[in-house]
């Protein structure tokens, strides 16, 4: 007969009661402290930095960032004395790892809400005169630059009025790769104790100004050892419609930039109004924003430099400015197209030539009124680099946009060729009706949608917002260059007569070529390309598109 036992839940209570009169088992809290520490020295060659800051005796709060689960383990060997500190309650579901994590000093604290228990127990801990470590963050936040902080740390600090001493640890989020530890170096730095005054009941607002009072001091002992910093100052290389409204969206993060122009009469003019209105009509510039040309631009003082310039503009822009990026500087580009004369994509040919630590690409639907605007926006940032990911991530996030990140920069890339050789193929079918601009659309990304699976691009980013959502923001867009291009195409005008150009016209011949050179098939932007090149008549690729199979291979071909 099968007999079902219900799972105890854990006794917090007890957890709590142990820590506050109790406190460590100093039999339990010595052996393993002294089996780690020369572990942490040896192999993970740890180095503590300022220990002479802390108190020797008396309460003591340790705020630090929070990495890995190791963190609590290294920064307790900084003292000569028991650093008790939070875990989250999930921790001690199991029986024997809470009775040995409250032998060392961790006691529960339920994550997201107030948690007036983990707040009574640090109390007691700090009325008795011992040392609690906290994580202002609330959780583990990695890669990247450091999290915000929650207010529970300065409310703690004001009643108990217990010197906060700020502490920041690096390196042990490298040192697990799943259920293997690697040797890797971790540091850790100690700064100055801060002491507030004690207040009996303090407000939230109060609470969380003490906070962030102290979290700076954190921020600073982690940018000492070399931790990224959050995105504080950016260069805007192109003074256009994006380039303009990528620096009002950075400005309203509270970043400050420099906007970069390409000739000097247009940043005196920029400048001068305060308003770009030749690309960007009614578009303020607030006081963070700083108009230069440029070739003036010092690029060793920014954390991040944006390339807002057609990717056909890339190579003058990068031989210009790439020389003045220091590589710890990240370069991000909002270049849609292939890079001529051989249709690199714009990643690729940025890496080449820059020593920039980490590269991106920025995607989705977004339209440069729509983000001057302040609507609702949404972007995909992609790089291979988890941690610049991350920091323009929180960025554009504090500008009130609905930012994804990926590392699938390639599929990024690619889709936002392929939304514009869609878009254009739409546009210049649509005087045969809509179902030969959807045929056309349609056939057009799939086609390059199968070019970037073979090069190793996700599925999801061409059906994801990157993707499918660019294209109909896209399409439906009928201010857009592809658009109207497509237009001019269905009548006959040459691609050379068009104006503005639109970034598709020059992209399309070069990516049909590379999906020619890749193997895939892909007649319909063979005919696209061959319409732009004037190889192919409008009326002739626009019958193609709804005709039988076979016909329109023999077509193409011919042409």
């Amino acid at each position: 007969m099968h007999v079902s036992r219900k799972r105890r839940r854990p006794d917090y209570a007890a957890l709590h009661e142990r820590a506050r009169r109790k406190g460590v088992n100093p039999i339990v809290y010595w052996l393993v402290r002294g089996i780690l520490q020369p572990t942490f020295h040896l192999y993970f060659r740890l180095s503590r930095i300022g220990r002479e800051h802390l108190p020797q005796s008396g309460p003591m709060i340790l705020a630090s960032n929070h990495r890995s689960f190791l963190d609590p383990f290294v920064i307790g060997t900084v003292a000569r004395r028991p650093i008790y500190y939070v875990a989250k309650k999930e921790l001690f579901a199991n029986r024997f790892v809470a009775w040995l994590l409250n032998s060392l000093g961790a006691f529960p604290v339920d994550r997201g809400a107030s948690d007036a228990e983990m707040l009574k127990t640090a109390k007691a801990i700090l009325d008795r005169g011992d040392a609690i470590l906290m994580f202002p963050e609330g959780t583990r936040i990695r890669p990247g630059a450091l999290g915000k902080p929650k207010r529970g740390t300065g409310r703690l600090v004001l009643e108990t009025g217990a010197p906060v001493v700020p502490v920041a640890v690096i390196g042990t989020e490298a040192v697990r790769n799943g259920w293997r530890f690697r040797p890797h170096k971790v540091r850790i730095r100690i700064g100055r104790p801060l002491t507030f005054p004690r207040a009996e009941q303090p407000s939230r607002e109060l609470a969380a100004a003490v906070t962030d009072r102290i979290w700076p001091c954190v921020m600073l002992q982690w940018e000492w050892l070399g931790g990224l910093p959050p995105l504080r100052r950016a260069a805007v290389i192109g003074a256009g419609s994006w380039g303009t409204s990528v620096a009002l969206m950075l400005a309203r993060a509270g970043v400050q930039v420099d906007l970069g122009c390409r000739t000097g009469e247009q940043a005196e003019r920029v400048a001068a109004a305060r308003r770009n209105d030749r690309y960007l009509p009614g578009a303020e510039l607030p006081p963070s924003i700083a108009v230069l040309r440029a070739t003036d631009l010092e690029l060793s003082r920014h954390d991040v430099v944006f390339f807002a310039v057609p990717a056909a503009a890339l190579p003058a822009a990068i031989a210009a400015h790439a020389p003045n990026i220091p590589a710890r500087t990240g370069v991000l580009l909002m270049s849609q197209g292939l890079v001529p004369p051989l249709g690199t994509l714009p990643s690729a040919y940025v890496a080449e030539r820059t020593n920039s630590w980490a590269i991106g690409i920025v995607g989705g639907p977004a339209h440069p009124h729509s983000a001057r605007r302040g609507d609702a926006v949404s972007l995909v940032v992609a790089s291979a680099n988890a941690a610049f990911r991350r920091q323009v991530g929180d960025a554009l996030t504090a500008a009130r946009l609905d930012v994804t990140t990926t590392a699938d920069v390639v599929g990024v890339e690619i889709a936002g060729i392929a939304k514009e050789a869609a878009a254009l193929a739409a546009a210049a079918a649509a005087t045969a009706g809509p179902n030969a601009a959807g045929a056309a659309a349609g056939k057009v990304f799939a086609e390059v949608d199968a070019f970037a699976l073979a090069h190793g691009a996700r599925p999801e980013t061409f059906a994801g917002v990157a993707g499918a959502g660019d294209l109909v923001a896209t399409v439906l867009a009928q201010e857009s260059r592809s658009h109207r291009a497509g237009e001019l195409l269905a009548r006959g005008v040459r691609a050379a007569e068009i104006e503005p150009a639109a970034e598709a016209v020059a992209s399309v011949p070069l990516l049909a070529r590379r999906v020619r050179d890749a193997g895939v098939e892909a007649p319909v932007l063979r005919g696209l390309a061959g319409l732009i090149e004037g190889r192919v008549e409008a009326a002739a690729w626009t019958a193609s598109l709804t005709a039988p199979r076979a016909q329109t291979e023999e077509k193409v071909a011919a042409a």
